[in-house]
């Protein structure tokens, strides 16, 4: 997924486009792929419709290296196109594999091993296109269909006996009951998700250039903003566990709340405290992502496929839309208040949070001790 921006240098260079026609190429990835997602969930939930996991990966990596080959404008649009729909058929199928290994106990735990996975991959991703388009030009992205294969190849060994077989003891017959479940609390959810992903999409967008302008060099801000994404990694791993623990809302209330003062920090204090707090965010801010999908899967148990497509399809999109809130600020104003800007999203997030209709597990009936007369 994070190879086409990584590229977008060499393709305005070496092919003559525009910022404009660069930028499109992304564009046309993450519309495809958020708009798509919802889409594959809803078929998979509704008329069994699936594509292998191993086929999306595949499809994904093979049409993102031939980019690396093509030449014709509208020929790349195209294939970042095919490659997007590669990934939108990833997401729910996986998540729906994920969730019939769950119970609810561990449901946030194994959630968020899934998508710190999908963390590590955005995060190896820009460095591994960086160093063989260094080496060999843009036709070195071909070589990214090497590991590919190579995960294609295990995931064929490994789901017809091992996972198949963890998944069909783990998956409980689907009653009618219930499968008419209320969207609102759900819709509540997305919501709250929309408003973190814009958050966490600001942050990344103008954090950086806001180092620079505090005296940081480019390597320096690089830095602090990788060991930030690394700090979320953590922060989301602890993050499910914990609300496998005490609640789910519980944790999402916590975490939200827990990043706007060290945020806060970041801006009042300079040095090692100032790095600090900005990790710290990044690991509160973080933290709540694979709980806000473990929750979606438990109020749409019937519909997880869509319910997976949703959350991160539609909810990530829609919340990158809102960066462009911070931009029009940052030019009106200054780079300073459109990030001093982003708490209020969350804030926002933290007050939704609290009308959403999902049970308190600290207040839950099993919580409760009962004086008898």
């Amino acid at each position: 997924m994070p190879v086409l921006p990584a590229i977008l240098p060499l393709l305005i260079v070496n092919n003559g486009y525009s910022y404009l026609a660069a930028g499109l190429l992304v564009t046309a990835y993450n519309v495809t792929s958020s708009f798509t997602q919802p889409l594959v969930g809803w078929l998979s939930d509704t008329k069994g419709f699936s594509v292998s996991i191993s086929l999306s990966l595949l499809v994904s990596a093979v049409f993102i290296a031939l980019m690396g080959i093509a030449k014709d404008y509208y020929l790349i649009m195209l294939l970042a196109v095919i490659a997007a729909l590669g990934h939108a058929c990833f997401h729910p199928t996986a998540l729906s594999l994920v969730n019939r290994l769950c119970i609810r106990g561990n449901r946030g735990r194994i959630t968020s091993y899934f998508v710190v996975g999908g963390n590590f991959g955005y995060a190896i991703g820009p460095v591994l296109t960086g160093l063989l388009v260094f080496w060999l030009g843009l036709p070195g992205l071909l070589f990214l269909i090497f590991p590919a294969l190579f995960m294609v190849l295990a995931l064929r060994y490994l789901l017809p006996g091992g996972i198949a077989g963890a998944c069909q003891s783990h998956s409980r017959p689907e009653s009618k009951e219930g499968s008419e479940q209320s969207k609102k609390p759900f819709v509540i959810l997305m919501i709250v998700s929309v408003l973190r992903a814009w958050a966490v999409f600001a942050a990344i967008t103008f954090l950086p250039m806001f180092l620079v302008t505090q005296g940081y060099d480019l390597m320096a801000a690089g830095i602090i903003m990788t060991l930030m994404l690394l700090a979320g990694v953590v922060g989301q791993v602890m993050g499910g566990q914990i609300s496998d623990r005490i609640g789910r809302k519980e944790f999402m209330i916590f975490g939200l709340a827990g990043a706007i003062p060290f945020f806060y920090l970041f801006f009042a204090s300079t040095g090692i405290v100032a790095v600090i707090s900005i990790l710290l965010f990044g690991f509160f801010l973080w933290s709540t992502f694979a709980v806000a999908v473990a929750m979606s899967h438990e109020l749409l148990p019937h519909n997880v496929g869509l319910a997976s497509g949703m959350m991160l399809g539609l909810a990530i999109g829609f919340g990158g839309l809102g960066v462009a809130v911070n931009g029009i600020i940052a030019d009106h104003y200054s780079l300073a208040a459109a990030l001093g800007t982003i708490p209020i999203p969350i804030i926002a997030a933290i007050l939704i949070m609290f009308i959403l209709p999902y049970p308190w597990k600290s207040v839950s009936p099993r919580s409760v001790r009962t004086v008898s007369p």
